[in-house]
């Protein structure tokens, strides 16, 4: 694994997250805050680039979605704090070191007779 590969895997989560949580967010504000329905509507395309974007991973399909979850999980955790305005709580901080570990585990262990990534 070289470290180019590794920055474009954390690059390629970080914008998946942000299309999916951003787009969410969006819907969210749209039906939860009575924005308008053009707010809904741009954040339901950013969530179709949210499917996008996990295909440019290099890994197998179940892994990246499975990782991602973790990585989803760091996200909403800063979204909240950052966005919204709420800080994390000991519990918050404990269940996201876990996520983080499982994405470590998931998607970044090398399997015997396993690339990593497929070229």
């Amino acid at each position: 694994m070289t470290s180019k590969n590794l920055l474009s895997s954390v690059f390629l989560f970080f914008l998946a997250g942000l299309c999916e949580i951003g787009g969410g967010y969006l819907v969210w504000l749209w039906i939860r805050d009575d924005f308008s329905w053009i707010l809904g509507a741009i954040g339901g395309f950013i969530l179709f680039l949210y499917g996008v974007v996990p295909t440019f991973q290099k890994a197998n399909f179940h892994r990246i979605y499975a990782a991602y979850g973790g990585v989803f999980v760091v996200m909403s955790i800063l979204w909240g704090w950052l966005i919204d305005g709420t800080p994390p709580d000991r519990y918050d901080v404990i269940g996201t070191i876990v996520a983080v570990i499982g994405v470590l585990i998931i998607y970044y262990y090398p399997r015997k007779g396993e690339k990593v990534w497929k070229s």
